[in-house]
């Protein structure tokens, strides 16, 4: 049920790219307490993107689950753009998070609701 989309204008070699959505997918799945079988994790690299009129390294994040909880926002977006900094060599000041709690009975998954 969590659902981190990655975008940014980076370019990177595919093992980069796999690396990247593993280790996001685990951390996830930690900061969540939710099982990584839930998670889903995806990538878009070499998007055309400008933050503050410069093309400069950055990245989009979107990160949705049912049951987030705005109290978990903060440690998420801290692990999130260390994530993005190392990986991606993105600063944490390119990047903007956002952040959505789900419905369960809004999220589909194995032709049901949760």
């Amino acid at each position: 049920m969590p659902l981190l989309k990655i975008q940014t204008n980076v370019v990177l070699v595919a093992d980069v790219g796999k690396s990247l959505v593993a280790e996001a997918s685990r951390a996830v799945a930690a900061l969540l307490g939710k099982p990584e079988r839930y998670v889903m994790v995806t990538l878009e690299t070499e998007a055309t993107m400008a933050f503050a009129g410069d093309t400069s390294p950055l990245a989009y994040l979107e990160m949705k689950s049912v049951g987030l909880f705005q109290g978990s926002t903060t440690a998420l977006s801290k692990a999130l753009c260390e994530l993005m900094k190392t990986k991606l060599g993105v600063p944490a000041d390119r990047i903007y998070i956002e952040f959505a709690d789900a419905k369960g009975a809004m999220w589909g998954w194995n032709g049901g609701t949760f």
